[in-house]
């Protein structure tokens, strides 16, 4: 496997390769000494009151943790004994073919640049057509057309591949994946409901959702399966009793007899809910549209509406006084309200009041209508202007940071009808436009000054959700929130792994009442990316504390695990575990005459995938059945092992980094 990057999913990528699959990796990077992660300035310097605060709680409630109790951090470097790290400063043709490209199997390119990423997969699709390409791009669309270029490049190359007899077991399939796309999902729904996980495949819509212990003796609520129960820090407060897994970290997929036996311990439990909170307003959705609401404003509505109703109320007067069809009497008082009806001097009394009472409401009329297209007119000319938080909002989503991983979350909070305000201090940051089109609530500003939290309305506020590069601007952010809302609910963007095992501790210690979540980008993307380059279909990762635990959806066929084997016999605690599988597939029909096999139906006729619970723990997994597995890193990389164990060792000549 070669990994190209420049940052630290490059390094955590590698590193997945090796602890789970068990590959050689190769690693390219532009120095071996620069690993490009964020750095942690000088507490002193760049943390002013967080900093302070920090270092008062950390001393007395930072404990040493065992070894394997915390998952590693995007500052986490694969070893050098087992990785091979080459230095070169652009994957070009000389440096893909040092890195091995000719003979490998995958190849990763995750560079933070779109354009080099695109250029380096030409090179290397070129240089092997065999090649199974992963690619990280921001732009959706450009990735699709990417997808198809790079596959039909690869369809040419495999018809020679045939004619020559060597096509047999070459995948050279394209995969272009955004880490963004990859844990928005994740991110939003630790900010709506702390770590609860939506996630669709094949019709099924689950959820996992983290629940409370339940008293001894009262049943829990009934769930798909059980997928961890949670230390005894999870929960906030800090002395959640009865917990299973103590302070050690969360024990991931349990069976039923360590469920049942942990009485009092919080759960992560799988269910098929959707989200039911409260939605934000109809008309904050519409996107570009222009409603009535939002062109004038209630007082401007009332005046006209004012206006209206006299004007009725002069016609029907008119009708009952003058004897007038009422048609007709509509007709003279709109008249007599604009002035350019004939003066009524030879009519009778009542006729000549109605008159100069429809004058009057004429000129009543007048600036009403001057200010009505004023109104409209600033309306539309601050269409493009950023929204300010309206005065009654309250239960909302703070998000901070509008960058590549803010702006999908962005849009994802905006699909569930979550009302949300924004804060970034770069005018120019790629979600302002986004936020600005969506109509969504935005602050400019740096967030480390004062005032800015405010003006996003904090005190009202059900979460906080820092999504900045810098984790000290970060954990500023969730202190001085905390501070003004102390149960805030604060999930935290944080790299370094050790910085944010204290920051979680400590805040948690601060504020046992309040639910504190820390999630890292690369170290949930990384999971999907190394998926990806093994051919396997990642659906999501679901965050539980610090671990992860993966939903991937494999075909049966060719699993030893799996084929042929029930679903109880699927079963690992700890590792892995079956939740839905997909039987809509036919049984392999016999070839015909022609030797050619029944073609599947097609995908509208199948049904959606069936839960373990329906099916039963004793059937027998068909080769073409399409599994729905919940597993761990290890767990997923145990189903399908190419290499022994042996082969994980360091080549010899390798040059350390």
């Amino acid at each position: 496997m070669v990994v190209c990057g420049d940052d630290a999913l490059a390094h955590r990528l590698a590193a997945e390769l090796r602890d789970v699959y068990g590959e050689r990796v190769t690693l390219v990077v532009p120095s071996a000494r620069e690993p490009h992660r964020p750095r942690i300035p000088p507490p002193a310097r760049a943390l002013g009151r967080a900093g302070a605060l920090l270092g008062r709680m950390s001393a007395a409630m930072v404990r040493p943790s065992s070894p394997g109790s915390e998952a590693p951090g995007d500052d986490a470097e694969p070893p050098e004994e087992t990785v091979r790290i080459l230095e070169a400063a652009q994957p070009d043709d000389a440096a893909l073919r040092e890195a091995g490209i000719a003979g490998a199997g995958a190849l990763a390119l995750v560079y933070d640049d779109d354009e080099l990423n695109i250029h380096a997969a030409l090179r290397a699709r070129r240089l092997n057509p065999r090649l199974r390409l992963v690619i990280r791009l921001y732009n959706r669309k450009l990735g699709q057309h990417l997808e198809e270029l790079l596959d039909q490049a690869a369809a040419v190359a495999a018809l020679d591949l045939e004619e020559g007899g060597d096509a047999e077991g070459v995948d050279a399939s394209t995969t272009v994946l955004s880490d963004a796309d990859t844990v928005a999902p994740a991110l939003a729904g630790a900010a709506v409901a702390g770590t609860s996980k939506v996630i669709e495949a094949d019709g099924l819509l689950l959820r996992a959702a983290e629940r409370t212990p339940v008293p001894p003796g009262r049943p829990g609520a009934p769930g798909v399966c059980t997928l961890a129960l949670l230390s005894a820090s999870a929960n906030d407060p800090a002395d959640a009793p009865g917990s299973a897994a103590g302070d050690e970290g969360p024990v991931l997929l349990p069976d039923d007899a360590a469920t049942a036996a942990a009485v009092g311990c919080g759960t992560v439990v799988l269910e098929t809910v959707s989200y039911t909170g409260r939605p934000v307003r109809r008309r904050w959705l519409r996107g570009r549209g222009a409603p009535l609401a939002s062109l004038f404003s209630r007082r401007l509505r009332w005046s006209l509406a004012a206006v209206v109703g006299a004007v009725l109320a002069l016609a029907v007067a008119s009708s009952l006084t003058m004897g007038e069809d009422p048609v007709h009497a509509v007709y003279l008082s709109l008249l007599d309200l604009f002035a350019i009806n004939e003066p009524a001097i030879n009519d009778p009394a009542p006729r000549k009041v109605l008159q100069l009472l429809s004058g009057l409401t004429g000129l009543l009329l007048l600036p009403v209508l001057v200010a009505a297209a004023f109104e409209g007119l600033g309306t539309f000319r601050s269409a493009s202007a950023l929204r300010r938080p309206p005065r009654g909002l309250s239960g909302h989503v703070v998000l901070l940071g509008l960058g590549k991983v803010g702006t999908r979350v962005l849009a994802r909070l905006h699909e569930m009808g979550i009302p949300v305000v924004c804060i970034e201090g770069d005018p120019e940051a790629r979600g302002v436009a986004l936020a600005r089109r969506l109509r969504v609530p935005t602050v400019l500003g740096d967030v480390t000054q004062e005032g800015v939290l405010e003006a996003a309305m904090i005190d009202r506020a059900a979460t906080l959700l820092a999504l900045t590069s810098e984790d000290t601007t970060n954990l500023e952010a969730a202190l001085y929130a905390r501070s003004v809302s102390p149960r805030l609910r604060v999930t935290l963007r944080l790299f370094d792994d050790r910085f944010a095992t204290a920051v979680y501790r400590t805040l948690r210690a601060a504020h046992p009442g309040a639910l504190t979540r820390s999630r890292s980008v690369t170290y949930l993307a990384a999971p999907a990316f190394a998926g990806a380059m093994m051919g396997r279909q990642i659906l999501g990762a679901i965050p539980v504390e610090r671990r992860v635990l993966l939903i991937a959806r494999v075909e049966a066929r060719g699993h030893a695990a799996l084929e042929g084997r029930t679903v109880a016999e699927v079963l690992r605690p700890g590792r892995l575990r079956v939740l839905a599988v997909d039987t809509s597939a036919p049984d392999d029909p016999e070839p015909d005459a022609a030797g050619a096999a029944a073609t599947p139906p097609p995908a509208e006729e199948r049904t959606t995938a069936r839960l373990v619970h329906e099916l039963g723990d004793d059937y027998v997994l068909r080769p073409q059945d399409r599994v729905l597995l919940v597993a761990t890193r290890q767990g997923l990389g145990d189903l399908h092992v190419r290499n022994p164990p042996a082969a994980a060792a360091r080549p010899s000549g390798v040059r350390q980094g």
